[in-house]
């Protein structure tokens, strides 16, 4: 049985029936192509053009990193945020080859803030972050909110490789994870995945 998903960024991911790693992406990470890498240092020196094409390049890796840890509704705003952040700051960024570690460092604290000031504002009659959907939600939210359950670090993979479509080569580019990381993390990730959906499927069955 699977179980596919439609969600907004790459058309539709597929949770209980995804296939293993492919052979390409159980080998090392890839160098950052010298195209992304030019990218970057035209950005650092001021191009604006360079800098939309990194955008374009690394905003699904952004938006997947946010959604593992933000409201849904939160995304969008977020997004902008992080990469008005990242325009602000690429001048001061030494190691152009990180620039997507430091894309994704950045990411984690505008949603890290953003919860805690969510939090420190929060009502008495506020919804918690991680609600459990209701009993006639559909599939995608209880996915969803089975992925962030999970540890850190296996559902913001999860999420890039799932809902982003990206591969496991693309998530270690982009990300500076290396392969290995990449690997166990999908691996884990997702028999955890799997087995806390199994659970859900059989508390309303």
């Amino acid at each position: 049985m699977s179980l596919t998903i439609p969600y907004t960024t790459a058309g539709s991911w597929n949770v209980l029936g995804a296939s293993r790693l492919s052979r390409e992406e159980a080998h090392g990470r890839p160098a950052a192509p010298a195209r992304e890498l030019r990218l970057v240092a035209l950005a650092r020196a001021g191009d604006r053009d360079a800098f939309a094409q990194l955008y374009s390049l690394y905003a699904p890796v952004v938006h997947g990193v946010l959604l593992a840890h933000a409201r849904s509704s939160e995304v969008r705003d977020l997004l902008h945020d992080v990469f008005l952040s990242a325009l602000r700051g690429i001048a001061r960024l030494d190691e152009p080859e990180r620039f997507g570690a430091w894309l994704c460092t950045i990411a984690r604290n505008r949603a890290h803030d953003d919860h805690k000031r969510r939090r420190e504002d929060a009502s008495l009659d506020e919804e918690p972050e991680w609600s459990e959907p209701a009993a006639d939600a559909d599939d995608a939210l209880r996915a969803l909110e089975a992925v962030r359950s999970l540890p850190e670090a296996y559902r913001e993979t999860l999420l890039l490789r799932l809902v982003e479509g990206l591969s496991g080569p693309e998530i270690s580019e982009r990300t500076g994870l290396t392969a290995g990381s990449v690997r166990v993390n999908l691996c884990r990730g997702m028999k955890l995945l799997r087995e806390r959906l199994g659970e859900r499927g059989g508390e309303g069955a």
